[in-house]
Formats: structure tokens, sequence, C-alpha cells
């Protein structure tokens, strides 16, 4: 008998595709194709008596594909995009602030 975080890892490697790339769908002659970033993890330890675990995931959409007379092309979230945009200027402001600092040494 296989380890359940074994059986958890497997059937979720099938599902975790499903999820990144939804469901096609047509409206009004525009074919669109849902994308997402999807992240999960789970951990466990302790002595097998006393043992504990948990697990977690995330779903982000990030955009979609969308197929109509002009071809294919990416249409992305502004929404996620604006979640991933603000920290990483964030930090790389706060580098840049840190190199400078540095270098007036």
């Amino acid at each position: 008998m296989t380890s359940l975080p074994v059986r958890i890892a497997d059937t979720l490697k099938q599902f975790g595709a499903h999820v990144a790339y939804g469901e096609e769908r047509e409206i009004e002659g525009t074919t669109f194709v849902p994308v997402a970033l999807v992240a999960y993890g789970f951990g466990g330890g302790g002595p097998e008596e006393q043992g504990g675990g948990g697990g977690g995931g995330s779903v982000v959409p990030v955009g979609a594909y969308v197929g109509d007379s002009l071809g294919v092309r990416f249409q992305p979230n502004p929404v996620a995009l604006a979640a991933v945009a603000i920290p990483l200027v964030w930090v790389s402001g706060k580098a840049l602030a840190r190199i400078v600092k540095a270098l007036k040494k």
C-alpha cells in the first residue's frame, strides 16, 4: 500500500494541468482557454504514532488564450499582473537602494 502523500501527489499531477488550462469556451465566435498559475505543497513530520501533516494550494488566474479571426493571442489578467508586478517593483527598488548605498561608501 502506497503512502497517502504519494497517492495525493500522483492525483495532483494529473489534476494540475486541468486546473492550469481550463475548459475551452466559445462566446460569439471567439474561443477562450483560461490559464492559471497552480501551486500546492504538503508536509508532515514527527514520530509515526504522533505525526502530523498538512497541505495547501493556490490558483492564480493569469489570463487566457483567445482565438478569433485575428489568430491566437494571450490576453493577461490585469489584476494578476498587478499582484505580481507591485511586489517585484518594491523588491527591485529596495535592492537598488542597497546597491547605491553600498557604492557610496
